[in-house]
C-alpha cells in the first residue's frame, strides 16, 4: 500500500481531520496574508518616512500581487517534482528574511525590491499548503478542510489589520514588520512538525514527471477562470469597501472600524460554512454559481440603495458572506485533478488570485474615476453572472 492510501486509512480510521496540520497550515496563510494587508493603516507613515508619496505606497500591493502569483506557478510545479516540504519550511523562512529587509531598508527603492521579494515568498508555499491538505485529507472531507485553512487567510481582516495597527503605535510600521518576521519563522517550525515527512509527499511525482501542459486541461482552464471572477468580485469590496463607506456616509476614518470588522467576520463565516457546503452536497460547482450569483444580486443592492449606514453594514456582510461559500467549493474542485498534478495547478490558482487582485484594483480604480460607486453594482453583479455561468456550462 502507498505511502498516501496509508494516511488515508489511518486517518479514516481516526474518524477525524489532521487539526495539527490545519493549524499549521491556517497559520501560515495568516502570516503571507498579513505580510501585505497590514501596511493599509501605515501608508501615510511610510509615505512620510520613505520621502514620497501615498500612491507610491499603495502600489506595493501591486508589486507583491505579481511576484506572488509568478512564484505560485514555478512553486506548484516544483512541490510535484521534489516535494512539499522543501516549500513549505523555506518559504515562510525567507519571508521572514524578507520582512527584516523591509523594516530595515533606508528607502522606498529598497522597501519597494523587499515587499516584491515578500510577495515571492509567500507565492512558494501557499499554493503548496492546500496541495499537502488535499494531500492529507479524504476526498470527502477537503472542503471543510480547506475551508479551515482559508479562514487563516480571513482572520487577517478581523485580527491581523487592527492588531498591526495596535502594535504600530508603539513600534511603528517597521517594528510590525519584525513582528510578521517572527511569525514567519513560528510558522515554518509549526509545518515542519505537521507536514509530511521529506520524500513521501514526491512519490507519485518521481514515477511520473509533471508537465504545465499534462496540468492545464480545459477544466482545468475553465475551474482558474472561475477562481479570475471570484476573486475580482471580492477584491472589488474588500479593496473599496472603506472607501464607499466614507464617501457614501462621511465616516471618519476611526468609524469604519466596526463595519470592517463586520465584514471580515461574514468572509470567515462564509469561508466555515462553504466548507461544510463543498463536501456535503454533491455538484460543488453548482455550489459555487449559486454563491457567486447571491453575491452579485447583494453588490446590486449594496451599491444601488443607499439607505442608512445600518442597511450597508448589513448588506455588505451578506454580500461577503455569500461571495465566501463560492471559495471552498472551487478549491475542493480544483484538487480533484489527478495528484502528480495537483502542486502544479494549485500553483497556478495562486496566479489567478494575483490576477484577479490586480483586475479588481484596475477596474474599480476605472469605474471609481468615470462612473463613481453606482457602477460598482452592476460591474460585480456582471463579473459574478461571468463565474456562475462557467460553473453551469457544460460541453
Amino acid at each position: 500500500m502507498s505511502t498516501r492510501a496509508l494516511l488515508r486509512a489511518r486517518q479514516a480510521a481516526s474518524g477525524g481531520l489532521p487539526w495539527a496540520l490545519l493549524a499549521a497550515a491556517s497559520l501560515g496563510m495568516f502570516t503571507a496574508a498579513s505580510s501585505g494587508t497590514t501596511r493599509a493603516p501605515f501608508l501615510l507613515d511610510m509615505a512620510r518616512d520613505l520621502l514620497t508619496n501615498v500612491p507610491h505606497v499603495a502600489n506595493l500591493v501591486a508589486l507583491t500581487s505579481v511576484s506572488w502569483g509568478v512564484a505560485g506557478i514555478f512553486a506548484g510545479a516544483g512541490c510535484d517534482r521534489w516535494g512539499r516540504r522543501p516549500f513549505l519550511i523555506g518559504g515562510p523562512l525567507a519571508l521572514a528574511a524578507a520582512c527584516v529587509g523591509v523594516a530595515t531598508a533606508p528607502s522606498f527603492l529598497m522597501v519597494a525590491l523587499w515587499a516584491t521579494l515578500a510577495g515571492a515568498c509567500s507565492g512558494t508555499f501557499t499554493g503548496v499548503i492546500f496541495t499537502e491538505v488535499s494531500a492529507r485529507v479524504a476526498g470527502d472531507q477537503q472542503g471543510r478542510a480547506l475551508g479551515w485553512v482559508m479562514s487563516g487567510q480571513s482572520l487577517t481582516l478581523l485580527v491581523g489589520v487592527p492588531l498591526a495597527a495596535w502594535v504600530g503605535a508603539y513600534v511603528g510600521w517597521r517594528g510590525v514588520n519584525l513582528c510578521i518576521g517572527g511569525l514567519a519563522v513560528a510558522s515554518a517550525a509549526s509545518l515542519l512538525a505537521a507536514a509530511q515527512r521529506r520524500g513521501d509527499d514526491c512519490l507519485v511525482g518521481r514515477a511520473r514527471l509533471p508537465s504545465m501542459r499534462g496540468a492545464l486541461s480545459p477544466q482545468v482552464m475553465r475551474l482558474l477562470a472561475m477562481g479570475i471572477t471570484e476573486r475580482v468580485c471580492y477584491g472589488l469590496i474588500a479593496v473599496y469597501y472603506a472607501t464607499f463607506l466614507q464617501m457614501t456616509f462621511a465616516l471618519a476614518l476611526e468609524a469604519v472600524a466596526l463595519p470592517l470588522a463586520v465584514f471580515a467576520l461574514g468572509n470567515i463565516v462564509g469561508t466555515v460554512l462553504g466548507g461544510q457546503l463543498a463536501d456535503r452536497w454533491p455538484n460543488r460547482l453548482r455550489t459555487f454559481a449559486l454563491a457567486m450569483i447571491s453575491s452579485g444580486i447583494a453588490a446590486l443592492a449594496l451599491f444601488g440603495w443607499h439607505g442608512d449606514l445600518t442597511q450597508a453594514v448589513a448588506l455588505g456582510f451578506v454580500y461577503v458572506f455569500c461571495n465566501a461559500i463560492a471559495r471552498p467549493s472551487l478549491m475542493a474542485s480544483l484538487t480533484e485533478v489527478p495528484e502528480h498534478v495537483r502542486g502544479t495547478v494549485m500553483g497556478l490558482n495562486v496566479t489567478a488570485n494575483s490576477i484577479g487582485w490586480i483586475g479588481a484594483a484596475g477596474l474599480g480604480g476605472w469605474m471609481l474615476g468615470g462612473w463613481g460607486f453606482a457602477a460598482f453594482g452592476p460591474l460585480t453583479a456582471a463579473v459574478a453572472l461571468v463565474g456562475g455561468a462557467l460553473a453551469l456550462w457544460r460541453r
